[in-house]
């Protein structure tokens, strides 16, 4: 068996899905964060009447593609399924500091923290309303 110097230069480009763990880490962060935004007496009431398991599932989609999953996230538009819910900017606010919060307490780095908050930053002229 011969080895090539090919395949030492060959570069596999990893997702910050992959580093952070995938699937199960994400699944993880998604359920630590909706114990949070859930138990937040101001955040709460958007999600009335709303099937938290099928959100989380969702949410790990979504989160996944925005990390770089190779899945693809096939649910509504951020516009469409929060355009009815009047979101402030400091709901979003809120939502977005348990997000990393919740990001730090399932041991992600800050650099990393910032990483997904600038990917997922822009949506606040999809989903605050208000």
């Amino acid at each position: 068996m011969t080895h090539s110097p090919a395949a030492d230069q060959q570069v596999t480009e990893e997702t910050l899905y992959d580093r952070l763990g995938g699937e199960a880490a994400v699944g993880a962060v998604v359920e630590i964060f909706y114990g949070k935004v859930l138990a937040d007496e101001a955040l709460a009431g958007y999600f009335d009447g709303v099937d938290v398991d099928r959100l989380k599932r969702h949410q790990s989609r979504f989160i996944g593609q925005a990390l770089g999953a190779v899945r693809p996230y096939s649910g509504r538009s951020m516009e469409k399924a929060h355009g009815h819910l009047g979101v402030t900017d400091a709901a979003f606010d809120r939502v977005v500091g348990h997000l990393a919060a919740s990001l730090a307490e399932a041991g992600v780095d800050e650099d990393t923290i910032g990483v997904i908050a600038a990917r997922l930053g822009p949506l606040r002229a999809d989903i605050v309303t208000a």
